[in-house]
């Protein structure tokens, strides 16, 4: 009773010191693409998670998975400490032997598209794995499903797509292709939390889905992320990446919820050796800690806000940039999607008058922010022009990425378009019509000046 008293006593006066200092949000001189919205529901989850002096994963932890998987309605989430982790983590669960004969090996194939954000691809190539680059489609800058099937051979174990910007990509014909050679399916979700193909929630439809909880996102942890799987197996091999490597499943704190802690086998360990310290896996650290899920579990109750309030803002914009077609393609999306919009993508017309460059300085001049589609086209980057990392481009041979050509490049050609002629803008729960007008306004005045 003293101690709950105590707790709230420190709670009044952070909700006085919030009144004060953040309650009122001041007017956007700037319009950031992305951004966190937080209230005192968050700080005070903060405060309770601070007055735990629990400094590792919790309470809150446990019951943010709890609640995140029923919000996805799946079986199974875990956290991590981003979504560049749970990228690692879930193509990592892949590689371990306790899949048997579906067991991706090292010098296996990875299908995904060079449009994205690094974090996608690099865990293929941390785990000797081969990267096979798919062009892009340029309305939707998701891949062009209709040449994936050519580029799959006898090594191809896993395609491992994001939904770019929260637009879905057609899963149905991806889904078919995965039944038809036996691939794995990784939804990179880190960019659509609660877009839908066919009525299902994205990042549940695959073998597992990756979240990020970074601010730019839907909802935030500060930094954070999870795995979500109905498959136990894969949850279970996941837990052990994660959590060091470690076969035990025991809570922090908690010991032997097995009843057989010393009393198993394990590899060439003395028979009863403490399971608390057996390793199963070649693991790392990835969890969180519970005062980054106590900001979670207050901003789980408010996605379906956030993710509305983007919907509204980007068909407004739409909208109102619908008469410039002539100069801009707008997103288009597949006809069994419904997006949940991270940004809004923009993408120039061949033989406009001016550049992407010139118009994203024009917008940055006028206080609107943008940026790119994130690596643009990733093979062109310094960590693959400085590297040699084999990979291969659609149905080519094995290539290596430090000897790649202008030719490969132009296996490409929709990707480097999108490098060379696409950005975003925002759309995030923090702008209003004030500011989807701005964008607007500012884009036109733009082109008007320049053709």
């Amino acid at each position: 009773m003293k101690e709950k008293l105590l707790r709230n006593l420190v709670k009044k006066a952070a909700k006085i010191y919030y009144d004060n200092i953040y309650s009122n949000q001041k007017e956007l001189k700037y319009i950031p693409p992305s951004g966190k919205l937080l209230g005192f529901e968050e700080l005070s989850n903060m405060i309770d998670a601070s007055l735990d002096m629990w400094l590792t994963a919790g309470r809150f932890n446990n019951d943010f998975e709890k609640e995140f998987a029923k919000y996805l309605g799946v079986q199974h989430c875990l956290t991590v400490n981003s979504g560049s982790s749970a990228n690692l983590v879930a193509l990592s669960a892949l590689t371990s032997y306790k899949l048997g004969d579906r067991q991706v090996k090292k010098g296996d194939e990875v299908i995904s598209v060079a449009a994205g954000f690094p974090t996608t691809i690099n865990p293929i190539i941390m785990l000797g794995l081969v990267p096979v680059f798919i062009d892009c489609e340029i309305e939707t800058c998701n891949i062009d499903v209709n040449k994936i099937e050519s580029s799959i051979t006898p090594k191809t174990k896993v395609i491992m797509l994001a939904h770019t910007m929260g637009n879905v990509y057609n899963l149905e014909k991806i889904q078919e292709l995965c039944k038809k050679y036996n691939l794995w399916l990784i939804e990179d979700n880190c960019d659509a939390l609660g877009a839908r193909y066919k009525s299902k929630l994205t990042g549940t439809i695959g073998d597992i889905g990756t979240f990020s909880f970074y601010p730019a996102h839907f909802i935030t942890m500060g930094e954070g992320g999870a795995v979500v799987t109905n498959n136990p197996l894969l949850n279970k091999i996941m837990k052990s990446f994660r959590d060091w490597g470690r076969d035990c499943w025991c809570e922090p704190g908690h010991d032997n919820t097995c009843n057989c802690r010393f009393e198993q086998q394990f590899g060439k360990l003395p028979f009863g050796y403490d399971h608390k310290y057996v390793y199963s896996h070649l693991g790392y650290n990835l969890k969180v800690s519970d005062w980054q899920a106590a900001i979670g579990l207050a901003q789980l109750k408010k996605a379906d806000s956030f993710i509305q309030k983007r919907r509204d803002n980007f068909n407004l914009l739409y909208q109102k940039l619908s008469d410039l077609t002539d100069y801009l393609i707008l997103p288009e999306t597949d006809k069994n999607a419904q997006p949940s919009w991270f940004g809004f993508l923009i993408t120039l017309r061949e033989n406009c008058k001016f550049t992407k460059q010139q118009m994203v300085e024009y917008l940055e001049k006028n206080s609107v922010g943008t940026r790119q589609l994130f690596a643009g086209n990733i093979l062109r980057q310094p960590s693959f022009v400085e590297n040699k990392i084999q990979l291969r481009i659609n149905d080519s041979a094995l290539l290596l990425s430090n000897e790649l050509t202008e030719e490969h490049y132009k296996m490409l050609p929709n990707t480097d378009y999108i490098m060379n002629n696409t950005f975003w803008v925002g759309v995030f729960p923090r702008l209003g019509e004030v500011e989807i007008n701005k964008i607007s306004d500012t884009i036109h005045n733009f082109i008007k000046e320049n053709i």
